[in-house]
């Protein structure tokens, strides 16, 4: 059951949603929030990816860190949570943290002030970091509900990974955004991070986890999110 209500002025939209018994809210910025725990999650912010690749020889515009952590920053004001829970892949690679500039390096250890933070492993960053506070775990439970980052189709689940991507006709052409997917027991969180690229909802990973086409993705608008059902959504 979905319900819809106002968090940030009159023309901007959450979706509250029931998800093994708990009740939250997905926000058009790709957040999750959950009020009677304030918690805020995000998944797969991929921090440096762009000295990533410059280490390959493929150039990107090393802003990627910074722009995510403003849109992140946005998010903490605006909910001002007990507990920011970062859902795996936080880092492109496990060095990732050693490459953080200055600048970026203290707006983490700000936005960590006064709040629990917490960093789950994932297939990018599976190993604790040194030097970025917070505490790191494999897996965090929360009453019936499970965050990690690599999801298994179990009930109460709460991942990211996949990069959930929707894609849907309309007026005419066809319109591709990041989304969560989401069915009355599992979720998967779309990419937080400023360079994240997405998987399209009709891929088979995402059948492995919802097991038929019975979920819903809850496509990111500037403002709102736009809910379409999977079987409706258009494959690659």
């Amino acid at each position: 059951m979905v319900a819809t209500a106002a968090i940030s002025g009159p023309d901007y939209r959450i979706d509250e949603i029931g998800l093994s018994g708990a009740r939250l809210a997905v926000d058009p910025a790709g957040i999750l929030w959950w009020p009677a725990e304030r918690l805020l999650a995000v998944a797969d912010l991929h921090f440096e990816k762009a000295s990533s690749f410059a280490r390959h020889g493929a150039l990107l515009p090393p802003f990627d860190t910074a722009a995510t952590l403003a849109r992140l920053c946005e998010a903490i004001m605006r909910y001002r949570p007990r507990t920011v829970l970062a859902l795996g892949d936080s880092f492109h690679d496990g060095d990732g943290p050693l490459r953080l500039g200055d600048t970026d390096r203290d707006m983490i250890a700000a936005l960590q002030q006064g709040r629990d933070w917490v960093w789950i492993a994932g297939n990018h960053d599976p190993d604790p970091a040194v030097g970025i506070g917070g505490v790191f775990t494999p897996e965090l439970s929360v009453g019936s509900v499970t965050f990690r980052h690599e999801p298994r189709g179990q009930a109460g689940e709460i991942a990211g990974h996949l990069h959930p991507m929707a894609r849907i006709s309309a007026r005419g052409r066809s319109v591709s955004r990041k989304c969560f997917a989401i069915d009355d027991e599992r979720m998967v969180m779309p990419a937080f991070g400023a360079f994240t690229g997405g998987l399209n909802i009709r891929a088979a990973a995402f059948m492995t986890v919802f097991g038929a086409l019975s979920f819903r993705a809850h496509m990111l608008g500037a403002t709102r999110l736009y809910a379409v059902d999977a079987m409706r959504c258009l494959p690659d």
